[in-house]
């Protein structure tokens, strides 16, 4: 009897694990954005654009022709003194540089010798009228006398106009002032220079550079795609992380025949002055290719394992990783073929750091 006791409870004690209830299994979590992430990252709204392409191309700064002004020598001579270096910055009227020219010499004898022929002129025509009224002589001799005061009257003020227009005085030395007030971007003269008379090349170039042009080629293949008007941005070596806007300001009709190029203009702004003449530039012009498409930023766009993917947000707890047909990038847009439709929302900063821990 005991022994069957003891076996009845030693299978009751068996048995016991077996009867006892099994813990319940552990739900899954939902995933939920932290108030901390929330405030990271940025929320985009995919929106239809017009489809756009874009050229670059490749260009070169200049000043404004049109407030450029090239500085010739209207005399020859010694140069004694230049003034100012290339890069500088002058006034309307500044000196440049001074000149001491045996023409400038030669004006002041010419004055001399008309303001000379004035007096005496004036003198002889003061004897006619006396003679005239004295019945010794006709009024024909006044008359010639009379014109020979303006005669003489006119060379002096000829001579006047000259000093004017070159601004000399009673003296040997021409004075080059600057037309405009400007940068000098261009020198080609240094103390010391011999200059003839008959120089066809200028001393000093003055340019106003607050706004600049910039000349790039067009392939002729593109030709068509570029208008007047047409908004394009410029990047340069020397500012490499800022971007200059302008606008396509005229199209050159004429082809280099060795590239089969054209020339455009662009006409931007230049605030600060920072770009300089003869600077290289980058620029990139867009036109539109036609037809409309959905848009993202392109920077909400992630590329993992040979696929695009973007995060669609609709709540904190709400959020989906969806794949898409990216048809290109453009600056800062990125164009959807499929996978996503206007109005929908997507993160566009930090949309990494979701997708890792939506998909680790």
């Amino acid at each position: 009897m005991r022994a069957l006791t003891f076996f009845c409870l030693a299978g009751l004690t068996g048995l016991l694990p077996a009867c006892q209830p099994k813990p319940a299994p552990e739900e899954a979590t939902a995933f939920m954005l932290s108030d901390t992430m929330l405030h990271r990252i940025r929320i985009d709204t995919a929106r239809t654009q017009p489809l756009r392409s874009e050229l670059t191309l490749v260009g070169r700064i200049i000043a404004d022709e049109n407030r450029v002004i090239e500085v010739f020598p209207l005399v020859g001579g010694n140069v004694e003194s230049v003034k100012v270096e290339l890069g500088d910055y002058v006034q309307r009227g500044q000196t440049l540089a001074t000149i001491r020219s045996g023409e400038v010499a030669d004006f002041e004898r010419q004055n001399t010798q008309a303001e000379a022929d004035l007096l005496l002129a004036e003198k002889n025509l003061r004897v006619a009228q006396d003679l005239f009224e004295s019945k010794l002589n006709s009024q024909r001799e006044v008359i010639a006398a009379q014109k020979e005061v303006e005669r003489a009257q006119a060379e002096v003020n000829r001579i006047k106009e000259v000093y004017r227009i070159y601004g000399v005085g009673k003296s040997s030395t021409y004075i080059v002032k600057a037309p405009i007030a400007g940068y000098i971007i261009q020198k080609n003269v240094n103390q010391g220079t011999q200059l003839r008379s008959d120089n066809a090349n200028s001393l000093f170039t003055v340019g106003q550079i607050s706004d600049v042009w910039v000349l790039a080629n067009v392939n002729e293949s593109d030709i068509s795609r570029v208008k007047p008007g047409m908004t394009a941005d410029m990047q340069t070596l020397a500012y490499p992380d800022e971007l200059f806007r302008g606008k396509v300001d005229k199209l050159y009709t004429v082809l280099d025949p060795g590239t089969k190029a054209m020339t455009v203009r662009i006409r931007l702004p230049n605030p600060g002055l920072k770009l300089r003449p003869e600077m290289h530039a980058t620029v990139t012009i867009r036109y539109e290719d036609g037809g409309q498409m959905a848009t993202v930023p392109a920077e909400a766009v992630i590329f993992d394992k040979s696929k695009h993917y973007v995060m669609v947000f609709r709540s904190r707890t709400d959020i989906e990783t969806r794949e898409v047909t990216l048809l290109k990038s453009l600056g800062d847009v990125a164009y959807i073929r499929t996978g996503i439709k206007p109005g929908e929302r997507v993160i566009a900063k930090n949309q990494l750091l979701v997708y890792d821990a939506l998909n680790d």
